[in-house]
């Protein structure tokens, strides 16, 4: 089982910003190895940062994928994962372009997840910005407008917004911590029928267990989408030796 079969696409090293190479440390976040209980191997994709894949989704960028996940698929790549959720508006061109599976945000469990609570119940999204997360990219992911699905958007917290802001600048972790968990309980108090919540951002999985214990509700972020995938291909077991 020690053979890697997920590979992680990833920014462009010297575009990522201050505090996103702070959260990049935290284990849970998609491009720590320690967020891993099998072996994956990170690809950097050319000119991939905030500006081309958050602000103004890039074609190039785009190119650029479809060409490393030929050539990973070459060396024997099993399923391909992109290391930051807004990569949803591309779910569909690279799982076509691919012939093996690309799981670009943490979005795609998101009708799973509403399945799971019923449709009369709701399904909390928290974003790293909701302006920037549209309706195409929901629809990228199998969303649709007959789901309830609430989006929460972290734009509006002062320190979390220094990534955006103010990229140079470093963050204070233990705010952030406190503006996210701020996050998912206004979900709840303003839309009683949430019954769990879907975090997009790949930076907030180090952040589930925590909202997790404060609300209650089952979390879903990019590490449960990343370990179901692995068990899908065989890259890990929870089957003792020798039982199954």
């Amino acid at each position: 089982m020690s053979e890697t079969r997920i590979s992680i696409l990833k920014w462009e090293e010297g575009l990522v910003p201050m505090g996103l190479m702070q959260l990049e440390s935290l284990t849970g976040n998609s491009t720590n190895p320690d967020s891993y209980t099998f072996p994956v191997k990170f690809v950097q994709v050319p000119g991939a940062c905030t500006e081309t894949v958050i602000i103004n989704p890039s074609q190039e960028v785009l190119k650029s994928m479809i060409e490393i996940g030929k050539n990973l698929e070459k060396e024997g790549i099993k399923a391909i994962a992109t290391s930051c959720g807004f990569n949803a508006i591309f779910q569909q061109e690279l799982a076509n372009a691919l012939s093996i599976p690309v799981f670009s945000s943490a979005l795609l469990q998101v009708p799973f997840v509403q399945n799971l609570v019923g449709t009369k119940n709701g399904v909390a999204v928290i974003t790293a910005n909701k302006a920037s997360l549209t309706k195409d990219h929901l629809q990228a992911c199998g969303i649709t407008d007959d789901m309830n699905v609430y989006v929460y958007g972290l734009e509006d917290a002062s320190e979390w917004g220094k990534i955006f802001e103010k990229p140079e600048e470093a963050i204070d972790m233990e705010i952030v911590e406190h503006e996210i968990i701020d996050t998912a309980k206004k979900a709840l108090s303003e839309h009683a029928n949430i019954k769990a919540i879907v975090l997009e951002c790949t930076d907030l999985p180090p952040f589930a267990q925590k909202i997790r214990e404060v609300t209650g509700l089952p979390v879903f972020d990019f590490n449960t989408m990343a370990n179901y995938v692995a068990l899908g291909i065989g890259n890990i077991s929870l089957y003792k030796q020798g039982v199954v």
